[in-house]
């Protein structure tokens, strides 16, 4: 009897915490989305003022000019974009080796050790990536890649654009592979980790029919983990769009847009770090919460584009 009286009381009890984890959960996920708003909302009323002072040709010109109040932005997004395309061109197909020698050709020894030393080097900070990207990098392109790129690629017609210029060292290219270096253990461990998730009688089936090692990675494991892939390769890109120090070390804070990239130039997350403490005057200040806002929507844009190729790519695999 006792027994059955305590039930009722301990289904209510029991009750009465389901709903407070419900309600407590759901605050939680209310001042993430408040705290969202509020970021948004501080970017755009900090930038309204330049936004209204030059209109869409902020977003189109090239001149930044403190000392007669002319700015704008396309040098920056010009420079976050294409750096963000060589690390990704750098880092994916690392990333993709990587991952792929340590979890179907690595020796079982070496498994371990190597991917702790991969994923110690996403703990490394990103000023010392800068460092040494001017120190030790900028000083070898300088001296024997890019003088080799500019005289061979840069006599072919129509990409030889894109290797004119004296060798400086610095520029968008430096600061695209030193991107690259930084999202390789992003990506390289997302990628292992989703390889790990195949499981092993999938591999020893294609082994058994007669397929090599390389027909079981591409039709097998890759098809299997795609949507992993593209999540990992999106991080990565995240990551190199955002990153500050390191790009700001060795672009060479050069606010111009060339077609060369072994030029100096800018990126957005550099032109905030290089003169946020030294912007003097109300339309200064706005234009640089501009370019924040601006990488803002170029980072959820690119946020976006991912979860609508995860759904897709969930969506066939479901078909």
């Amino acid at each position: 009897m006792q027994a059955a009286a305590a039930r009722p009381g301990q289904a209510r009890f029991q009750l009465i915490l389901d709903l407070g984890f419900k309600y407590l959960t759901f605050f939680f996920a209310g001042v993430v989305l408040l705290v969202l708003c509020g970021v948004i909302f501080t970017l755009v009323h900090g930038a309204w003022p330049a936004l209204k002072l030059f209109g869409l040709g902020f977003f189109i010109n090239e001149s930044w000019n403190p000392v007669t109040d002319n700015f704008g932005a396309l040098a920056p997004i010009f420079g976050t974009i294409v750096t963000s395309l060589i690390a990704m061109l750098i880092g994916v197909p690392l990333s993709l080796g990587v991952a792929i020698f340590l979890t179907e050709l690595c020796p079982g020894v070496l498994k371990r050790p190597l991917g702790v030393v991969i994923e110690l080097l996403a703990g490394v900070p990103s000023i010392i990536y800068g460092i040494w990207g001017l120190f030790v990098l900028a000083p070898f392109l300088q001296e024997h890649v890019q003088p080799f790129l500019i005289d061979t690629l840069g006599q072919v017609p129509g990409i030889g654009k894109l290797f004119a210029g004296p060798p400086l060292g610095i520029g968008i290219l430096t600061a695209g592979i030193i991107l690259g270096l930084m999202v390789l253990p992003f990506i390289s461990s997302i990628m292992r980790d989703v390889f790990e998730t195949v499981p092993s009688v999938l591999r020893e089936s294609a082994y058994g029919l007669g397929a090599t090692t390389w027909e079981v990675i591409w039709s097998v494991v890759l098809p299997f983990t795609r949507v992993g892939v593209v999540g990992g390769i999106m991080l990565g890109l995240g990551r190199a769009l955002g990153e500050t120090m390191a790009v700001t070390f060795v672009i060479g804070n050069a606010h111009r847009v060339t077609g060369s990239i072994l030029a100096p130039g800018t990126t957005i997350s550099a032109s905030l770090a290089n003169e946020f403490t030294e912007a003097v005057g109300d339309v200064y200040m706005s234009s640089l919460i501009a370019l924040g806002f601006i990488l803002f929507i170029i980072t959820f844009i690119v946020l976006a584009i991912a979860k609508t190729m995860l759904l897709r790519l969930q969506a066939r695999a479901g078909n």
